[in-house]
């Protein structure tokens, strides 16, 4: 007989809380992560280069903390070695994207952004 996986009561990462408003940023970094992500997906490499950082993973997490939903999809690649590697690549999902256009509205109707 097979043992059952102890359960955890581990909390969902701020990424996956759906639940959570997205309270907005004027970091400059995250605005550039997030300009990025809205025109395509974007590998962490790639995303440490335009958002101007050298850990993109904890930047990711400090912008879902503020509720916007990022998600990150592991891709087959080989590198330039010809071994095989599983990069991450980020992506807004469509829940972060209007959460993200609402907050811009609002923000825009205050004076802001």
């Amino acid at each position: 007989m097979k043992k059952r996986p102890t359960p955890t009561n581990e909390k969902p990462s701020a990424c996956q809380d759906s639940s959570v408003k997205f309270t907005g940023t004027d970091n400059p970094r995250h605005l550039r992560a997030i300009a990025a992500l809205l025109k395509r997906p974007t590998s962490r490499k790639e995303m440490d280069s335009t958002a101007g950082c050298a850990n993109t993973p904890q930047m990711i997490s400090d912008i879902c903390k503020r509720g916007l939903e990022i998600k990150c999809e592991r891709i087959e690649f080989i590198d330039r070695d010809g071994r095989r590697c599983r990069p991450g690549v980020y992506y807004l999902t469509d829940q972060g994207r209007r959460a993200f256009w609402a907050w811009k509205k609002a923000a825009t109707k205050k004076g802001g952004v």
